[in-house]
Order: C-alpha cells, then structure tokens, then sequence
C-alpha cells in the first residue's frame, strides 16, 4: 500500500531552508565579531545586531514565499503580524544569544509554523527546524510525521527509573527568581542522575527527542523559544505538556518520556511551590 504524502510536506521544506539559511547567516555574522545591540527584561538578557539581521532574513525570506501567511518574530515586534491563510510562522533568529556571543558551540535558528495565533495555547504546529549552524545539526519534524536529526529518525530514551534520569534546564534572566530556581535544582539534584543547562531552549528540547537528555523543564518560555523544539521532542514520542496537561508555555514547560513526565511533574510542581515560583 503506498504511502500517503505529507501534506506539510512543502511546509517543511520551506522551513528546512530558510532555517539552514538562516543559521548560515548567523555563523558568518558570528565569525566577523558580535556587537551587543540593546539589552531586554534586564543586563543580561542581550540583544545582538546579528538577532535583528537574521531575523529580517527569516521574515523576507518567508513573505517571499508565503505572503499571505502571519508572522511572529522574538525581535521585530511583541505583536504578531496577521495573515489571511490561517498560519503563522513562529521564529527565533539565534536561541542562545549569550552562548552566540561568547563563542559557545550551543545556539540555533528556530522556525515552526502553525495553524492559528501566535498562541501556544490555542496553535496546532505543522511544521518545524531547530538548526545548530555551530556543529551542523538540522533537528526537523512535521504533525504526525516523525521527527529527524538530518535523515536519522529520532526517538525519545526508553521509560528508566527517575534516579537514572539526566534532566536538562533553563533560568530566568532575573537573578532574584534564579536563586529561586536554584533551591529547586538542589532538590532535585539527589532525586536524578544529574542535572543540565545548556542556554538554548530549542536545542534542549531537541536534545531530548534525540535521546541526548531524559527530560527537560523550564519556567517562562516565550513562544518562539519553544514552537519548533516542541514539535519535534513530541513528535519523537516525548510528553510535551504545561502543568496539569496544560499546553506547553510561558507557566511551564516539560517534555519527556511520556512515563518519567507523569513522575516528574508533580515533584517539580512541589519544589517549584517550596521556592516560591
């Protein structure tokens, strides 16, 4: 029985190009120095000129080839910008700006599209890429399609004990919620294998859809930081889940093997409560 074509397929492939594109871009600005461009929320949540020139490449790219569709960028605007198709693309320039700037081997392009708003809570993702022009990693997946690291098909690690799990994640730029956060990490630490921050929401999510991490959680991501990454740790087999089976989002984010998801939530949930977030 033959197979049924991908209807994202071509969704995918425009996703796939200008994300490489893109993070081609990214790596050449990178190698002719960086310049910080503005900060944000606070001193440490920068800005580069670079994240403003790849995404103004993203953002021509995509209307080139799909005017009629929305657009949703971490740098050009807070808004969304609508379109008439009832699909949106969700991108992020460079996730990982600080390790961009310091020359860490560990950010990416980002780019999904989905059907509706700009709104994790109410989207459906079709398609997405997670490029780490650093190391030329192309993590890609579309809705019910599979996930892939170039052409090998990704799958999340087996279910394992909660005491063998590696378990990656992120901090706020605020240092006053990281203490916070660092109480929780202290908790866990002795509950788990061991604990990971690499500074890239996209690539940790990645990372567990290609069995790199067990686990990863984090508190406040936007949008962008997580459209694409989520696709494709779920379409790997991972639970990509809010608190309570909430979407994913700004509250909370988890993904994981669907059977250390179920065990790790509430646990993270109770330290979260002890530290006061």
């Amino acid at each position: 029985m033959e197979a049924k074509a991908d209807p994202n397929a071509e969704l995918l492939e425009l996703a796939r190009r200008v994300g490489t594109e893109a993070g081609a871009l990214a790596a050449r600005l990178r190698a002719e120095g960086v310049e910080v461009a503005a900060s944000k929320s606070s001193t440490e949540d920068i800005v580069t000129f670079a994240d403003r020139e790849v995404e103004a490449f993203m953002r021509r790219s995509l209307a080139e080839a799909r005017p009629n569709d929305g657009f949703f960028g971490e740098e050009s605007t807070d808004v969304a910008s609508p379109g008439t198709s009832g699909l949106t693309w969700v991108v992020d320039p460079i996730d990982g700006t600080v390790n961009y700037l310091y020359g860490i081997p560990a950010y990416n392009v980002s780019v999904a599209v989905v059907e509706g708003d700009a709104d994790p809570a109410t989207w459906h993702a079709l398609a997405g890429c997670v490029v780490n022009p650093a190391v030329g990693e192309v993590f890609t997946a579309s809705d019910a399609r599979g996930a892939y690291l170039g052409s090998t098909r990704l799958r999340v690690n087996d279910p394992i004990d909660l005491s063998q799990a590696l378990v990656a994640t992120g901090f706020a730029y605020s240092s006053e919620v990281r203490a916070k956060q660092g109480l929780v990490i202290a908790a866990l630490l002795g509950q788990v294998r061991d604990i990971r921050r690499i500074g890239a929401a996209a690539l940790d999510l990645c990372y567990v859809a290609a069995g790199r991490y067990d686990a990863y959680f984090e508190r406040g991501l936007n949008p962008w930081d997580h459209a694409a990454g989520a696709l494709i740790a779920a379409e790997a087999g991972a639970r990509v889940h809010g608190f309570g089976g909430a979407p994913a989002g700004r509250d909370f984010t988890l993904a994981a093997e669907p059977v250390l998801a179920a065990r790790l939530e509430p646990i993270i949930r109770s330290l979260f409560d002890d530290a006061g977030l």
